[in-house]
Order: structure tokens, then C-alpha cells, then sequence
């Protein structure tokens, strides 16, 4: 049978009362009777009303500015997923009134961050989305967010120590377990796997260390501790220099490497390096449907990618933002997104947006 529409005139002729004494419960405001009131709730549960709060939305005209502070994508291409992400989000809710401004940032230079951060405080928008890839500096804006009662939304870092309305985003740690259970297989014993991360300001950055925590104790919690000798490395190339420089110089040093698990987005430049050193034994893994690493990923020199969706993480970042400000909705405070893992046979699969 189809489901009839429950609307608050039928509320407030089951109960006696006016609509605007139903709306005023439903709504939490005005004066009502404490027996009315209690009439009334008793009827909501009764009928299972549910407000419709896109119709709500639309009538409001009121208007939400959400501001997205995200890394520049001119400088690091991973972030040009969550940007469409955000901006297809956008599109879809304008018409209930959201417009996001972005505020973008070099992610390798502190300062560009804070002033971004300044300024989008400065702005006092509804709500913020932030990838808080720099923990020390990120964190008095949270402060200052709570006091201004402005709820924000983390993406891509998930920082335990704060509050933010909802995290989006993968689960690092056990991110770090699965990219060590699947170099793991095949893998000669006593053989050497590098941990690299690369261009990153690792000691502030908290989901590449729970990443690597998750990779560490994959092996020592399945009793294969002693089997793999699992080397932790920093490259910066950014600072001076190539890549090949700093691989050849860590690649000399670990004897015996079999395997390299690349924490973030830079799986590529690690397998152009295998390339022409022509270091065919070597297994790969590393994350992210960039252009360049489905390149090496269908020229089997990346094994496995881990798909983060970063596509996925600025959309639902700002969907959850709307749920919260526009249509009033519980937001569950972690929203995980799939460990997919991506092989040159499945690759297809996922190409599709969100």
C-alpha cells in the first residue's frame, strides 16, 4: 500500500490544536502548554511524522556559506579530486542556498595555511571544511571555531584530540594493516620493506605516522615481526635535488629490499625510479588514481593502489555540512570510506566519480 503522507494539519486535528501550536513544538519555540505539548509529541510518534526538510529548506531563502580550506592543486595534483568533489557538492545544493568559498593553500608552506585559515576565520562562515594536514598549526582554529560556534568538517586527516561535527575518510591505520598484508604476500623471508614517505612534513602529519603504525603492527601482531626487516624513510625532494638521488643513496644502504609501501599519492615517482634502475622484484604499493600512478599501474610497476576517493571526500564533506546546517540531521561524527584496492585488472571499476 502506499504510504500516506503525514502533514501537520493532521498533527493538529488529531490533537485538538492549531498548526501553529504543532509547529511550535515541532520546532522548539513559543509557549505551548506542557499537556498540549505533550499531546502533541505523543501524536508525532503515533503517525511517525517525518518533516519534510528539503520543503523546509526551499521556503527558509536563507543562505549558507561553507568555506573549503583545501590544499592547491596547481602544486600537488591529489588535490584536484577533492576540489571537483567540493564543487559537484556545491552545484547540487545551491538551489537550498549553500555557496562554499574556497580558500586554497600551498600544502609544503605553513604560513600560507594559517593565512587562509585567518581569513576564512575573518569571514565567519556557517561551517568549514578542512583537510588539517598540519596538525600543530590547525589546531587554535579548532579552538576558535568551537568558541564561534561554527562546525567544521575534517577530510582526508583524521586528528583523534578534537571534535568536528564528522571525519571523512578512510580509516589510516588500518589503511597502513592492509598495504602490509598485501605486500606481505609472496615476499621472501628477511627480506627488507621501505615505509616511504615523500614531500610530506611527516612528524606533523598525523594520518601518515597511524598510517605506518598500522603497517608495523600488521606484521607483529600476525607473528611475522622477525620475517621482514621494515625500514622507515623521509624524502624531500622539494627542498633540492631528484628523487632518483635520494632512492639510490636509501636502495644502496637496505640491503635486499622487496618491497615499498609509499604512504600517500607518490607511488609514481618511486616506480619511474625502478624503471630505469630495471629493478623488476620489487613490489609496490602506494595510493590514488592519479593519472601518473594508473600509468605504471597498467605497466605492472605499481602492484596495488589503495583508492583513497578523494572525489568522494570533499563531496561528502560538504553534503555532511548541509545535512547539519540546512536540513537539520544527526551527523554520525565518522564517516569511513571504503579500502578499495586497485589492480590494473579492476582498474575500470573505479574511474566513475563519488
Amino acid at each position: 500500500m502506499k504510504k500516506k503522507i503525514i502533514r501537520i494539519k493532521d498533527i493538529a486535528e488529531k490533537a485538538g490544536t492549531s498548526k501553529g501550536t504543532v509547529d511550535r513544538v515541532l520546532h522548539n519555540r513559543g509557549r505551548v502548554a506542557e499537556d498540549v505539548r505533550e499531546r502533541v509529541l505523543a501524536i508525532i510518534k503515533e503517525l511517525n511524522y517525518e518533516p519534510n526538510r528539503i520543503a523546509q529548506s526551499l521556503k527558509s531563502q536563507r543562505t549558507y556559506h561553507i568555506a573549503a580550506l583545501i590544499p592547491d592543486s596547481a602544486v600537488d595534483s591529489y588535490w584536484e579530486a577533492p576540489r571537483s568533489g567540493i564543487e559537484k557538492a556545491e552545484k547540487e545544493l545551491r538551489q537550498y542556498g549553500v555557496h562554499v568559498i574556497q580558500y586554497i593553500f600551498d600544502p609544503h608552506n605553513e604560513r600560507s595555511f594559517i593565512e587562509k585559515a585567518e581569513e576564512a576565520t575573518r569571514d565567519h562562515p556557517d561551517g568549514v571544511l578542512i583537510a588539517p594536514i598540519f596538525y600543530k598549526e590547525v589546531l587554535p582554529f579548532f579552538e576558535q571555531w568551537k568558541r564561534m560556534s561554527i562546525p567544521y568538517v575534517l577530510f582526508n586527516t583524521q586528528i583523534e584530540s578534537v571534535e568536528p561535527l564528522c571525519y571523512i575518510g578512510q580509516d589510516s591505520y588500518r589503511s597502513g594493516s592492509l598495504a602490509a598484508k598485501i605486500l606481505s604476500f609472496g615476499l621472501p623471508e628477511a627480506c627488507t620493506v621501505l615505509v616511504l614517505h615523500i614531500n610530506e612534513d611527516t612528524p606533523n602529519s598525523a594520518h601518515l605516522l597511524t598510517k605506518e603504525e598500522g603497517f608495523r603492527d600488521y606484521f607483529s601482531h600476525n607473528g611475522r615481526a622477525g620475517q621482514f626487516n621494515v625500514v622507515s624513510r623521509n624524502i624531500n625532494f622539494l627542498e633540492g635535488g631528484f628523487i632518483d638521488a635520494h632512492l639510490r643513496e636509501i636502495m644502496a644502504r637496505e640491503k635486499n629490499v622487496g618491497a615499498i609501501y609509499v604512504t600517500n599519492s607518490k607511488a609514481f615517482e618511486v616506480a619511474a625510479y625502478l624503471e630505469k634502475a630495471d629493478k623488476r622484484n620489487v613490489k609496490l604499493v602506494g595510493y590514488d588514481l592519479l593519472k601518473t600512478n594508473l600509468d605504471y599501474l597498467n605497466k605492472n610497476k605499481i602492484d596495488f593502489l589503495i583508492n583513497q576517493n578523494p572525489l568522494g571526500q570533499g563531496y561528502w564533506g560538504i553534503f555532511q555540512l548541509a545535512n547539519h546546517l540546512v536540513f537539520n540531521m544527526d551527523i554520525a561524527p565518522i564517516k569511513f570510506l571504503p579500502l578499495d584496492i586497485i589492480t590494473k585488472e579492476n582498474l575500470d571499476y573505479y574511474l566513475d566519480p563519488v
